[in-house]
């Protein structure tokens, strides 16, 4: 077995925005007050800028390495160790990470310097920067923790951060109604993941090979062949459940119905949460565990088919929108849609591939929205719109390459992503063909990431070195 590479900075990744969530939190009125709103966007964004370095600095260490040797560990201190339950507080970086790394501090910081002036005339300024900084701080723990305890913590984290920036402004009903709403949805969704965690570690730890930790449940997993757990196969019923809390967070039929509200939100609120990160945690999370999904071909075809119904349902209930941000969170949804699809079929790489360019198009889709929604007095129906091409030139680009991406028009990137997702789903083994070494290294799997083309594209090298890091 290949030894991690052990590091001592992935830490500050997570500590540095909550280092800046504590000052504006506990410090950020006085702050404002004195030296005004431009103190507390600096506290706010230079630590976000922090962790985007940091990120790059580990994503370039990584590829200074062997593939098989991609594997960067942060080993802070024990955490829990009850029993045989034994997880420390530990942060690692894989290929996956890295990209998720780069995607939530790249555009999170963005969306920073964006609220920076969009946000200009906010009185409270201090607790949206607070709020943001500590979203971040949950999501990078999300996406950094060793284990599944650590995941839920950030799990948890950016759902609690979710509530507080959707209803921000909650001195209107419908703000805090909407962030409510979100609160609650996304709390049935954790009570499966919840489950599926508690069962996974149960099973496993009857065969006393116990674990939550993500580079040693890989080992782990086969002893899940053969149990059960309320008559269903035990991988398929934990991946059943972790699934629903996937659905949740990501928005899935019929967890769907909470992201459409969360618009209620500032528009920045909009770009980071509902198009860049947190509606992605899902994604990430089956990705992450794709070895323990391959067990239970019932669970990814009961993925593949909500994720279909959620692609094509979501874009139907968009064309009859006329408030702008609506019309692009039905959008997301119904990609996070594809997103699941590519999953379903066992195309892990394709579905991380189109997380990584739909994060970027739709997070500049919600800029330009909140840019528009600005400019016209915070009015967001489209019907009172027209002709904005020769007034704001800039955003009319931005806008229209954005769309370009979002509809799949060669060259720009969402034509990539899109047509990689269509096709590993055609040539599957649940499509009309199937072939090729992915198909034949899973042993016979009946869903498998195929792959017959004479070269792998740049997300089936994240997939590959990924699936050699969780080997380990």
């Amino acid at each position: 077995m290949t030894h991690p590479i052990h590091v001592d900075y992935l830490r500050w990744i997570i500590l540095i925005p909550l280092i800046g969530a504590s000052i504006n939190g506990l410090l950020g009125f006085h702050i404002q007050k004195r030296f005004g709103r431009p103190a507390v966007g600096f506290i706010a964004c230079l630590p976000v800028v922090a962790s985007f370095a940091l990120a790059v600095m580990a994503f370039t260490q990584l590829l200074g390495l062997e593939p098989d040797q991609r594997f960067l560990l942060d080993d802070m201190s024990r955490w829990i160790h009850v029993g045989s339950l034994k997880v420390n507080l530990a942060w690692w970086v894989d290929p996956l990470s890295s990209v998720m790394l780069l995607v939530i501090t790249g555009i999170g910081g963005l969306i920073h310097f964006f609220s920076w002036g969009y946000m200009d005339d906010e009185p409270s300024l201090w607790r949206f920067y607070a709020y943001l900084n500590l979203f971040m701080g949950a999501m990078l723990t999300l996406v950094l923790g060793d284990s599944l305890l650590t995941l839920f913590v950030g799990w948890e984290g950016v759902g609690l951060c979710s509530y507080a920036l959707i209803g921000f402004w909650y001195k209107e009903k419908a703000n805090a109604s909407a962030a409510m709403k979100a609160f609650v949805v996304n709390r049935i969704g954790d009570f499966g993941f919840v489950l599926g965690m508690f069962g996974l570690f149960w099973v496993l730890d009857a065969h006393g090979a116990g674990t939550l930790v993500f580079r040693e449940l890989q080992g782990s997993v086969q002893h899940l062949q053969g149990e059960t757990i309320l008559g269903f196969g035990a991988a398929t019923f934990i991946t059943l459940m972790l699934f629903v809390g996937a659905s949740g967070k990501s928005a899935q039929i019929p967890l769907y119905v909470w992201l459409p509200d969360a618009m209620a939100g500032p528009t920045p609120v909009s770009a980071l949460i509902h198009a860049a990160t947190m509606v992605t945690a899902g994604v990430y999370m089956i990705a992450r565990l794709n070895f323990l999904f391959d067990m239970a071909p019932d669970t990814l075809t009961v993925i593949a088919s909500i994720g279909t119904a959620t692609a094509l349902f979501a874009a139907t209930i968009g064309v009859a929108q006329w408030d702008i941000k609506k019309v692009l969170a039905y959008s997301t949804v119904s990609q996070l849609g594809f997103m699941f699809i590519a999953m379903g079929v066992g195309a892990y790489d394709a579905g991380v591939f189109h997380l990584f360019t739909h994060a970027f198009f739709k997070a500049c889709l919600f800029l330009g929205s909140g840019s528009i929604i600005h400019a016209l007095h915070h009015e967001q129906d489209m019907r009172n719109m027209g002709g904005l091409k020769k007034y704001m030139p800039l955003t009319y680009l931005t806008f229209l390459v954005s769309t370009l991406a979002l509809s799949g028009i060669p060259p720009f990137a969402g034509f990539f992503s899109k047509d990689e997702i269509l096709w590993k789903a055609w040539s599957s083994p649940h499509g009309s063909r199937s072939s090729g070494r992915w198909a034949a290294s899973r042993r016979g799997s009946p869903l498998s990431i195929c792959s017959d083309r004479s070269s792998w594209s740049f997300s089936e090298n994240i997939a590959a070195d990924t699936t050699r890091t969780t080997k380990k």
